[in-house]
């Protein structure tokens, strides 16, 4: 339909500058990451792991250090001090131990744009953690795996009316970084060949403690599910006679390993100073 012709111009204000939304997109050597401005944590984070990148080991962690991204406009920026005492981690959301085959791709993982506020016990130090490792595990089956992982902010029903609302913390002060009611991971498991099969698995975490007895497969959700709460599309060029669903071409377990123990020997960042700081788990 071709546009009416009146006395008004709304694409005058464009003058004056876009109002957006903009999103800031990074790419770095392990990771492409695109950050949302309104609650200063990623939309989402790419990686790629291979089972030739995790045998490298040419990385520490003990090198890296978390940094604010000033790619991004300081007034949309995350900071270091919005996390001090909070309560929760810095978690990254594509892991440094996904990046030991470099030690400048591990030091990228530690901007605040690869972050969300995540709870510590049970979660980021624990349940997350061993997810993380599900998703490197599955390089022992497929040659290339590629990760999407991004927050989620989910509606909850009010027992008080029987309403839905979106409800979630925002931390810093003043009040900064929104912290996610949910997690979610996309994953590409490929086969190998050209035009081959890729096996998809959607799942979705809820930002809390989770217990280690967990099946992995109950948040398994449809990738559509993920679609609809996120406003972003996970497979819209790839034809449906090269999808798999991952749990069947696969085993979605987890393997309980303490990365919390583990994460003591990193000095000032662990114990109870790791808590107050909001220090990542991710290793």
């Amino acid at each position: 339909m071709a546009a009416a012709t009146g006395p008004v111009n709304p694409s005058g204000l464009f003058e004056y500058g876009f109002p957006g939304p903009i999103s800031d997109l990074a790419q770095r050597s392990a990771l492409i990451s695109s950050f949302d401005r309104r609650t200063r944590n990623p939309h989402w984070v790419v990686e790629h792991i291979t089972p030739a990148s995790l045998a490298l080991r040419n990385a520490d962690r003990k090198h890296s250090a978390f940094v604010e991204d000033d790619a991004v406009p300081g007034k949309f920026r995350a900071l270091l001090k919005d996390y001090y005492r909070s309560g929760y981690d810095r978690g990254h959301q594509v892991p440094a131990a996904d990046a030991k085959w470099h030690q400048v791709a591990m030091d990228e993982t530690f901007y605040l744009t690869n972050m969300c506020p995540q709870v510590g016990e049970g979660f980021n130090r624990d349940y997350w953690a061993h997810f993380e490792d599900f998703c490197r595990r599955l390089t022992a089956t497929y040659p290339s795996v590629r990760i999407v992982t991004g927050p989620l902010y989910l509606p909850r029903r009010d027992p008080a009316d029987n309403k839905w609302y979106v409800k979630y913390e925002v931390i810093g002060n003043p009040p900064n970084v929104a912290v996610p009611t949910h997690f979610y991971k996309v994953i590409y498991a490929e086969d190998g060949q050209v035009g081959g099969n890729v096996a998809i698995g959607a799942f979705v975490l809820p930002n809390a403690p989770i217990p280690n007895e967990k099946p992995l497969i109950d948040f398994e959700v449809p990738v559509e599910a993920v679609e609809r709460a996120s406003g972003l599309e996970f497979v819209s060029k790839l034809p449906v006679a090269r999808r798999r669903r991952l749990c069947t071409d696969t085993t979605c377990s987890i393997i309980v390993r303490d990365y919390a123990e583990r994460q003591k020997s990193f000095g000032k960042d662990g114990g109870r100073a790791l808590q107050r700081s909001g220090s990542s788990r991710s290793a």
